[in-house]
């Protein structure tokens, strides 16, 4: 069907990107394109200690249109050697610790299918298209490193998920804190990635004007984001009566949409000066859409997908998470005798009855339903394309 995974996702640059772009565009028509750009100072006395700090990039690598793939990672090897770099000199850090955040590093940021990165990437090309300014390989190649933040954001959050939810595999290889070597290192692991996160910004964007509303930006992104994990994390003490649509929507509102989809717009509209609100809350409007949509299509893959498809081994089901195919299930379809064998059987670490559950989805044809609405959420989503794109 064409309202699959590739029409909405691998298409969805254009309509992503149009999301309160060509709104932003407009507004921005009656502004001087050739004001000087002043110089934001990122410089803090306090942090400035040893002699050296901050240190900021003044070089980039000629990002190739031709090979996106390609020079999306080298920018992101850029950015780990950067930082191994930085840490004997900036903080005293000894070789088999800095060995040890190397390791982390390419274990955990690097292996997924980058598209959160790469949609920040096409933001800013499309962004800059509308404005009337042709970005050089080495701009794009810096406006990339922004979307390696995001990867970096999704790598720590992931990294901590794992851990609370007891997951098995990423990206098909074993979860981080699963190694003999790491366990409850991970946890230490995932609040050094998240920070470093913080410390890309400041070393590429720390004297731009914008700086700061980047910084703010991925500060409430990330807080955001940890209000959907405890939204998500506490259904551990509710009964499943409790796990309805409207709290599913609500988690994956914050868990999800936010920083996969939202993010990577607002950032590329930040960077190119748009102060215009209304151009803000269009792109949400569309995007939350998308990125409730996504988090559905990811929930019926934890049940039905292979971890061959999914890089996983879907545990959905015995962390008792309130998942799109649960609520739909006993709320909307389930008898009363299909609700007491959900109850008897949803949330246990036992195959037998992870394999009841799976059964019941079966008889009540939960991937017809999800199919229509993978369908309903297409057409909703298309629909809104003359809006965003309107001016």
């Amino acid at each position: 069907m064409a309202s699959s995974k590739n029409s909405l996702l691998v298409g969805a640059a254009g309509l992503v990107v149009g999301a309160g772009i060509g709104y932003a565009a407009a507004c921005m028509m009656g502004e001087k394109k050739d004001e000087k750009k002043k110089k934001a100072s990122a410089t803090c006395p306090a942090t400035e200690w040893p002699q050296g700090k901050p240190v900021y990039t003044a070089s980039y690598p000629a990002y190739d249109l031709a090979d996106q793939d390609a020079s999306f990672m080298r920018v992101g090897d850029m950015l780990i050697e950067e930082i191994l770099s930085e840490l004997p000199r900036g903080y005293e850090m000894p070789p088999r610790e800095v060995k040890w955040i190397e390791e982390m590093l390419h274990y955990n940021v690097k292996g997924g299918k980058m598209n959160r990165g790469k949609m920040v990437v096409a933001s800013m090309i499309e962004l800059a298209k509308h404005q009337g300014i042709e970005l050089s390989p080495t701009d794009i190649s810096k406006y990339a490193v922004l979307g390696w933040c995001v990867e970096w954001m999704q790598a720590w959050l992931l990294m901590a998920d794992d851990v609370m939810d007891d997951s098995q595999t990423r990206r098909g290889h074993p979860c981080w804190y699963k190694l003999d070597k790491v366990q409850k290192i991970a946890i230490n692991d995932a609040f050094t990635v998240e920070m470093l996160v913080f410390k890309l910004l400041k070393r590429h964007f720390g004297q731009e004007t914008y700086y700061l509303q980047l910084l703010d930006l991925f500060l409430e992104t990330t807080f955001q984001t940890e209000c959907g994990q405890l939204l998500d994390t506490l259904c551990m003490n509710l009964t499943v009566e409790d796990f309805s649509v409207e709290r599913w929507t609500l988690i994956v509102k914050y868990k999800t949409a936010f920083y996969s989809f939202y993010a990577s717009v607002a950032m590329a509209m930040v960077v190119f000066g748009i102060e215009d609100r209304e151009a803000y809350d269009a792109a949400r409007e569309v995007l939350m859409v998308m990125g409730i949509y996504f988090q559905a299509q990811d929930d019926f893959l934890d049940c039905y997908g292979t971890p061959e498809q999914i890089g996983k081994i879907g545990t959905d089901i015995q962390d008792k998470k309130c998942g799109w195919l649960f609520c739909q299930a006993y709320h909307h379809i389930a008898s009363p005798e299909q609700k007491a064998v959900l109850k008897e059987n949803y949330g246990y670490w036992d195959d037998a009855k992870v394999e009841v559950v799976k059964q019941l989805y079966r008889d009540m044809d939960l991937e017809t339903l999800y199919r229509a609405y993978e369908e309903e959420s297409y057409k909703e989503i298309m629909a809104m394309k003359p809006k965003v794109c309107l001016h």
